[in-house]
């Protein structure tokens, strides 16, 4: 354990997070996103609710001032019942906290999948919320 910084972070993750560079790109995705076969590196968190990850990882991680949209939510597919997916609310209310100016761009499923085995890492959660996934892309983190 350390001083500061949330128990949600496992040591691997910590390391995942720190040796990310500006402009990388991470996957906080539900039980249910295939990260075992999209992740170039998976870590695992079962357990964890993802918009408490999304909130933990905030703490530590600034979002890219440089692009329009640093972070990305999986479109709901079309004709899907779902509606809004509830879970997309948290994320914008944790990301608002964090980085108020950052704009989020809903993404056709399969391009997620795309851009996800691009990403730096795949975090996998237990999450059963439905579309549960977003992608966060690092920013520079500035002296004080």
């Amino acid at each position: 354990m350390l001083k500061g910084i949330s128990p949600l972070l496992s040591p691997e993750l910590l390391k995942t997070l720190a040796e990310m560079g500006h402009g990388d790109e991470i996957v906080l995705a539900d039980a249910n996103f295939p990260a075992a076969s999209v992740g170039k590196r998976v870590v695992r968190l079962d357990g964890v609710p993802v918009a408490d990850l999304l909130d933990a990882v905030l703490q530590l991680f600034p979002l890219d001032t440089y692009v329009e949209y640093p972070a990305a939510l999986m479109e709901v597919v079309p004709g899907d019942s779902v509606g809004t997916p509830p879970i997309w609310d948290r994320f914008r209310a944790v990301i608002s906290r964090y980085e108020p100016e950052s704009k989020i761009e809903q993404i056709e499923r399969f391009k997620f999948y795309e851009r996800s085995r691009e990403a730096y890492a795949v975090v996998q959660t237990g999450a059963l919320e439905l579309y549960a996934n977003i992608i966060l892309k690092k920013g520079v983190v500035k002296q004080a």
